[in-house]
């Protein structure tokens, strides 16, 4: 393994958690609707968990209104429990085939709480990149203990993975702020 090998596995290692939280920051809903909100929850099907998108067709009814049709008859009921009992907050409503998910307007405290969550989920991110320069850091080290590189070139190689922390983390600070202002807008 070379100083190089190390440099491109850490970077790539913090694009996958920039990733991460770019998913988990679309899973935290603003006012409107979107298809996207119900990928995380899981319904009961045939025995296993599944995401609710393989056995339904999520539609937007409107801009606060999602439509879940389930494929199978009898599966519109677990459907609509699953959504019910997710950590979204949303109570669907059954019309025949039809299960309409109206998107709550949210309150003042309500944003204040999903901040709180979204904070919580970039600080998260931000220790993950931190993890990864430690162990850059580390692995340099092993390479001048097994003389593979000068002490230079740890030098180096730490200053390279200071500055791709300091790339990543100002990335996760730019998306909080962003999903921040998309919060508070009414």
């Amino acid at each position: 393994m070379s100083i190089e090998d190390v440099k491109k596995n850490t970077e790539y290692k913090m694009q996958k958690s920039l990733e991460a939280l770019k998913v988990d920051l679309a899973k935290v809903r603003t006012g409107r609707a979107h298809i996207g909100l119900l990928d995380h929850v899981e319904v009961e099907y045939y025995g296993s968990m599944v995401p609710v998108n393989t056995v339904a067709n999520i539609t937007l009814i409107d801009a606060r209104t999602l439509g879940v049709q389930a494929w199978e008859k009898g599966m519109a009921p677990k459907v609509e429990k699953a959504i019910r009992d997710s950590d979204l907050g949303l109570n669907p409503s059954s019309q025949g085939d039809l299960i309409r998910v109206p998107m709550p307007a949210l309150t003042e405290e309500r944003r204040r709480d999903l901040i709180k969550v979204v904070k919580q989920e970039c600080e998260n991110t931000r220790v993950a990149i931190r993890n990864l320069r430690r162990d850059a850091i580390s692995s340099l080290k092993d390479l001048v203990k097994n003389k593979a590189c000068s002490e230079d070139d740890e030098r180096r190689g730490q200053d390279d993975a200071q500055k791709l922390t300091d790339k990543f983390v100002a990335e996760v600070d730019k998306q909080f702020a962003q999903k921040e202002i998309e919060l508070m807008a009414v």
